[in-house]
């Protein structure tokens, strides 16, 4: 049996669900001079894209308001007009970087519906092509990604910098 290292993951299996800390405040609340550091792409009026530290794909994005609301119906009507306008604007990225041949949009509200962060609503954006669920996710319960989480930061920011 082969090995398959992915030592990033145990932070995750570690970590995921045991504090009360909101991830995506703490994120936004960062020095906008690290938000390479903090994988964040780019920083709205009223909501911020940043990469899924635990992508389903390569090019796994969220957008995801500054105010912590955790349901839809709290989101004021600007908020979600800017998210819709930067899941075009994420979309276009991911169109001209990676050629998908198609998109998951998707948000989890509530714990029970799957949100791992269920205090902070947010929109997953998430790139797929044909085969891209293998056989190492059906058997192995475990993804390949080709490109580290650097990589493709350098690839999608410029599309969001004027």
């Amino acid at each position: 049996m082969d090995t398959l290292w992915s030592p990033w993951r145990f932070r995750y299996v570690t970590e995921a669900g045991k504090t009360d800390r909101c991830i995506f405040c703490e994120k936004a609340a960062g020095v906008a001079s690290h938000d390479r550091e903090q994988l964040i792409l780019h920083r709205g009026r009223t909501n911020f894209v940043i990469l899924n530290l635990y992508p389903y794909t390569t090019g796994h994005t969220m957008i995801a308001p500054y105010a912590h609301v955790a349901d839809l119906l709290e989101l004021e009507a600007e908020t979600l007009r800017e998210m819709m306008e930067l899941a075009q604007k994420v979309q276009a990225a991911l169109k001209a970087t990676y050629n998908p041949e198609g998109y998951n949009l998707g948000m989890n509200l509530g714990k029970c519906a799957g949100a791992g962060v269920a205090g902070h609503l947010h929109l997953h954006f998430l790139p797929r092509w044909g085969g891209d669920t293998n056989f190492m996710t059906v058997v192995s319960e475990t993804r390949v990604h080709p490109e580290d989480l650097l990589t493709t930061y350098n690839k999608l920011v410029g599309f969001f910098r004027p």
